[in-house]
């Protein structure tokens, strides 16, 4: 069931026991920009105590701020009581709350796109902060002192861009001067994670790259990573050129790795560990590098690896986005005999790829402990020493490759 009527349901509940209720924020945005949208959240007048004990199931997730989830029909809404903040000490977040009108409630978000109040049972749009001029306008601007509004939160200075690219709505004046003028506080006031959940957002859009790029010229970038500070905004968008033409889905720090071309696996790990990735992010940046090393040989020197080798760089995930990836670099006319060459290799090796995929290669330990061998070191590098029999010389009978293996000096140790 699509999920504003279920949203309008919880408004209706509220409204029934005499609260105030409307949809707020991103989707009012989406809504009047025609962006389909079923991320809706909920701004009232009624208490998180009012919430939780008005609907049978809800999650406090951020009580001290007045926000609760409700979960109604198998959906989650954010219902967030309407407020305003004490005033902030720490670029992050208020020092406390108190209960406020709506236009109150607005005036204390970020910028007037998203501080849009909507009524789903009058269907009445209620607009304190002129965000639908904007929105008309394709203009970016924070709400009331931008200045105020990024020492609140400093991470609006990087939702403001992401929001110029997504948008395509240029950052009004003012609201640039500011950022201008309180880049280079970002950190450590706000946690590296939020930067990279940030950057993880803007990916998801088109034009990563371009925001990027913006993000360099408002000194966001640099205060991010210090050694791009030296770098030009033009050898920045030169570094970023191949990734308008990356895949849809390629990892955020894929891209971001664009803007680092000459960085060995070592340094890339370490920009990794900065920004408090995940080990499968980490694991990812690493078949990226040890790939692009492979797939960037001339093709004289790719005769010389081993068929394992392909074999199991075809057989990772991320196989297909890294051959794009690494396509994109290429001049237009040779990516697609690039691609072409790959699906060839990798359709000589499909059922290689399939035993790496299902780990279910043709000699296993019980096959060896028959033979004699115990579980030991020994028998761990003896199976490598059998899928590289199998896959190298393309053999699939399990007693071939064991006689063969019999002759490997590995047997004997």
């Amino acid at each position: 069931m699509p999920t504003r009527p279920i949203a309008t349901k919880v408004v209706k509940t509220l409204s029934d026991h005499g609260y105030v209720a409307y949809f707020a924020g991103g989707w009012v945005r989406d809504f009047l920009m025609q962006h389909p949208s079923d991320d809706i959240d909920i701004a009232t007048s009624a208490t998180v105590g009012d919430v939780q004990r008005i609907f049978e199931k809800t999650i406090p997730v951020g009580v001290a701020f007045g926000i609760v989830i409700v979960v109604m029909d198998g959906h989650h809404f954010e219902v967030a009581t309407f407020r305003k903040d004490r005033g902030y000490v720490d670029g992050r977040r208020p020092t406390g709350i108190d209960s406020a009108t709506p236009e109150e409630d607005a005036q204390r978000r970020d910028f007037t796109i998203n501080g849009l109040f909507y009524d789903p049972i009058r269907d009445l749009l209620l607009d304190y902060v002129d965000g639908q001029k904007d929105i008309k306008k394709k203009v970016l601007r924070a709400i009331g002192d931008p200045h105020e509004r990024f020492l609140e939160d400093r991470l609006r200075m990087m939702r403001a861009v992401r929001y110029s690219t997504r948008f395509n709505f240029p950052i009004e004046s003012e609201t640039l001067q500011a950022i201008l003028s309180h880049a280079e506080s970002l950190l450590p006031s706000v946690a590296i994670e939020r930067v990279w959940q940030e950057f993880k957002k803007m990916s998801r859009f088109a034009h990563f790259d371009s925001g990027l790029v913006t993000l360099h010229k408002l000194k966001l970038l640099p205060t991010i990573f210090p050694q791009l500070k030296d770098v030009p905004s033009e050898e920045i968008q030169a570094r970023l050129s191949a990734a308008a033409h990356f895949p849809s889905n390629t990892p955020t720090i894929i891209e971001l790795l664009e803007l680092f071309p000459h960085f060995s696996l070592q340094e890339e790990l370490l920009l990794c560990e900065s920004l408090k990735l995940s080990r499968q992010e980490k694991e990812v940046v690493s078949y990226f590098h040890r790939a692009k090393k492979l797939f960037d040989m001339p093709t004289s020197w790719q005769d010389n690896v081993e068929r394992i080798e392909w074999a199991k760089l075809y057989s990772h995930p991320e196989n297909e986005i890294c051959l794009q990836v690494i396509a994109a670099h290429y001049p237009q006319e040779q990516r697609d005999p690039f691609l072409e060459r790959h699906a060839t290799n990798r359709r000589g090796l499909e059922q290689a790829i399939l035993r790496i995929q299902s780990n279910s290669p043709i000699v296993r330990a019980e096959d060896l402990i028959k033979q004699g061998i115990a579980p030991s070191v020994k028998m761990g590098k003896l199976l490598k020493e059998a899928e590289k029999i199998s896959i190298n010389q393309d053999i699939e009978d399990r007693e071939v490759i064991i006689a063969l293996l019999k002759q490997s000096p590995l047997w004997s140790l």
